[in-house]
């Protein structure tokens, strides 16, 4: 997925590509990683996930050669999870995460997923808007789920990815997200 930046945001027209992550890519997304959450992973997580874990499927989201985004899913039969995904800060507010949101949507229902699901902190409010706005909803609660500082996770599932009205959902977003950047 390709998508135009807004002039404007960026200094001059560029192109925002996302790719397979590769393990050369671990270095960056570990920097992202460390910048963005307080609990974050190793790097010999993301080489793990990208070199033993079949199931797993990781994208960073470039401009030019830089690496600003990074997100991963993991995809069971017709059960998906989205594992993380974050923007560098540099780059947020730019439709960046919902960007690669919607790719990491596309990822798991190419790959016959029919339902995803996802954590989030229960104060991480935007992260919960752009989900909730993608046809995700709060099932349950995971108290304590954040080892830094015990706050709760709210576990968000979207179901029947596969259907017709989903799928006009996605349309519709993606329309309009296009039709911004």
């Amino acid at each position: 997925m390709k998508a135009e930046l807004d002039p404007a945001h960026a200094g001059g027209p560029e192109r925002f590509d996302i790719v397979r992550m590769t393990a050369a890519d671990i270095a960056e997304v570990t920097r992202i990683e460390r910048a963005s959450f307080t609990t974050t992973w190793p790097a010999d997580a993301f080489y793990n996930e990208l070199t033993t874990n079949k199931l797993a499927h990781y994208f960073v989201g470039r401009i030019g050669e830089r690496i600003v985004g990074y997100g991963g899913i993991w995809v069971i039969f017709e059960d998906s999870h989205i594992t993380t995904i974050a923007v560098d800060a540099e780059f947020r507010g730019r439709k960046f995460g919902e960007i690669l949101l919607l790719h990491l949507l596309d990822e798991a229902i190419e790959r016959g997923a029919t339902w995803m699901t996802l954590e989030v902190r229960e104060s991480n409010v935007a992260a919960q808007q752009l989900y909730r706005k993608y046809g995700f909803t709060t099932v349950t609660t995971r108290k304590g789920y954040y080892s830094d500082n015990d706050e709760n996770a709210l576990v968000m599932w979207a179901g029947n990815l596969k259907g017709d009205l989903y799928r006009a959902r996605l349309n519709a977003l993606r329309a309009a997200l296009h039709a911004r950047t």
